[in-house]
């Protein structure tokens, strides 16, 4: 059934001496797009998640955050500790700094400990145990849970979908029989309408070529008749059908499949020869691009 690219999940865990939260959200997007917040201080984490998540979603622009602490520490806090070269390095540059402003006549402000901290690298964010390896895998042991609600949000919302694009097929395939019928209708005054425009152009021609002529009306014809565009509509409307109910990722073949629609919907309006039959025309326009702002969820 329909799938939505929009979607959110949360989840807490507990393992190998560490709490955890997860938090995951998606929107819609032309492919996938993984952005990833995580403790880089867990060797292969990332690379091990681009590929589970790889595996599990097709499409979407998708969040992923970690925040992980050791068991009994403030979240975030595990592992911090001072780096002594950066802090060093940090340090000699205040030092020059300050001697540089002192000799060119300039006061500074005292740097606080604070603003020390602040420089990047001076705090590392290294777990103190040297071997991740168990924090990953129970990580990676956790994180089908939090896919599997994500999942099931991501199915719901699909399903929500899945019935408003029913129901706006519906309303296509409703005003595709009104253009018919309004066509069918049009089709009977036809010739009578063809032979009074012939018989102004005669009535004002000194001369006409008849093989120009014969032309010229098929061509009138062929402009006027709109059977192709309402038979294109139709098979539209139950590819489209079809693919409500497809298992698989349907959101790239819906996307062209709106195109079309619109396609036949924009000569079915230059062909109209009816105020009737352009307004049904402008109403389709309508609900195809309604029903378009839905599908580009579709995963």
């Amino acid at each position: 059934m329909t799938v939505s690219m929009t979607g959110f999940a949360a989840r807490k865990g507990q393992g190998a001496g560490y709490t955890w939260a997860w938090d995951i959200r998606s929107v819609n997007g032309k492919g996938l797009d993984l952005r990833l917040r995580l403790p880089d201080w867990i060797d292969g984490l990332e690379l091990a998640l681009r590929a589970e998540l790889s595996r599990a979603l097709q499409r979407g622009n998708v969040s992923l955050s970690l925040k992980v602490a050791r068991d009994g520490l403030a979240d975030g806090a595990e592992g911090l500790r001072l780096n002594p070269t950066a802090l060093a390095a940090v340090l000699s540059a205040l030092t020059q700094i300050e001697d540089a402003a002192m000799a060119a006549g300039v006061t500074l402000g005292q740097p606080t400990g604070a603003d020390v901290l602040g420089v990047r690298g001076v705090l590392d964010a290294t777990s103190a145990d040297a071997d991740t390896a168990p924090l990953r895998a129970a990580l990676l042991a956790d994180l089908p849970l939090l896919l599997t609600d994500f999942q099931a949000m991501r199915a719901a919302e699909g399903a929500a979908l899945n019935s408003v694009i029913a129901t706006q097929l519906s309303r296509i395939a409703d005003l595709t029989a009104q253009a018919d019928a309004e066509a069918t209708a049009r089709r009977d005054s036809a010739p009578a309408t063809l032979r009074d425009a012939l018989a102004k152009v005669l009535a004002n021609a000194e001369a006409v070529d008849e093989t120009r002529l014969a032309q010229e009306l098929a061509l009138i014809a062929v402009k006027n008749d709109v059977t192709e565009e309402l038979d294109r509509l139709r098979a539209h409307t139950e590819a489209a059908r079809s693919l409500l109910t497809e298992p698989a990722q349907v959101g790239r073949k819906f996307d062209f499949l709106m195109q079309e629609f619109m396609r036949e919907a924009n000569t079915l309006c230059s062909k109209s020869q009816s105020l009737r039959l352009t307004r049904i025309g402008l109403d389709l326009k309508t609900v195809i691009d309604q029903m378009r702002e839905q599908v580009q969820n579709v995963e």
